[in-house]
């Protein structure tokens, strides 16, 4: 088995051998650890493509902006209308997929004309154990993914991430606000709204790791078991802004935050 040292050590060989490298960048713990080490590695032959779309929040394109700034890291935003691409508003159990080829593409494109032959993104060796129709479109499209190809686990990257002193390492989990919205549940500009404000306030009011899963008119929140107490102490506040953004009902699962709550019916479905 190799040391995370090794790991460490492979994913920055791999990186010189691609040489110039356009990066998926979006700010979360993944892509943030691999923008920074291919930044170390190969200097300005690297180059941070950001995607910013209404299924993105603000603060984290804020953040990538930040932080890309501050390392001097050359990004690049590439503005996407999510609603029109093709699959994504049906929201079928293939949504990730339709998205992801249009975004890479999209990124493809603007990377291979500024000269950069190698598109990278940063799933890591435990992406494979969910269901993720996304991973199709980017072996289809030829993009590389450094962390899983050198088996760097969200632990190994969290780990490595500190002791790079990023502020990322210990950043909560984070995915598309699509991700949200039951699978045959259409997606809106007005649903993906809701779930963002509704989200900024739980981050705002001090929780680290949530969801705001919306199932019709009703928005269920997901937090850790932990701060259950906590959101019956800011109930109030929690229900007045929710009522406010268009939600009619609220609820607090009582299972807790889990990732990838909604593929749940799919494995319910498979049985």
């Amino acid at each position: 088995m190799e040391s995370l040292n090794q790991k460490f050590e492979k994913l920055k060989n791999l990186l010189r051998e691609m040489n110039r490298v356009a990066i998926a960048f979006s700010a979360g713990v993944d892509s943030t650890f691999l923008a920074k080490v291919a930044h170390d590695t190969l200097g300005d032959n690297m180059v941070a493509y950001t995607v910013q779309a209404g299924m993105v929040p603000e603060r984290e394109i804020a953040f990538s902006r930040e932080f890309c700034k501050l390392h001097g890291i050359p990004q690049q935003l590439i503005e996407v209308d999510e609603m029109q691409v093709e699959g994504f508003a049906e929201n079928s159990r293939e949504r990730c997929y339709f998205c992801k080829r249009n975004l890479f593409s999209k990124i493809t494109e603007r990377a291979k004309a500024a000269g950069f032959s190698t598109v990278s993104e940063g799933s890591n060796a435990d992406d494979i154990h969910d269901y993720r129709p996304g991973m199709r479109a980017l072996q289809e499209l030829g993009i590389r993914s450094p962390l899983l190809e050198c088996g760097l686990t969200k632990a190994d990257i969290r780990e490595l991430s500190h002791q790079l002193d990023l502020p990322t390492w210990d950043k909560p989990s984070f995915a598309c606000l699509a991700s949200r919205i039951p699978y045959g549940e259409p997606i809106s500009r007005e649903k993906l709204s809701m779930i963002s404000n509704a989200e900024q306030l739980l981050f705002e009011l001090g929780f680290k790791q949530f969801r705001v899963r919306l199932h019709g008119n009703l928005a269920r929140i997901e937090v850790l078991p932990e701060d259950f107490n906590k959101v019956l102490e800011k109930r109030d506040q929690i229900l007045a802004a929710f009522k406010k953004i268009g939600f009619t009902y609220i609820s607090l699962d009582l299972q807790g935050f889990r990732s990838g709550s909604l593929n749940e019916t799919l494995a319910a479905k498979q049985v």
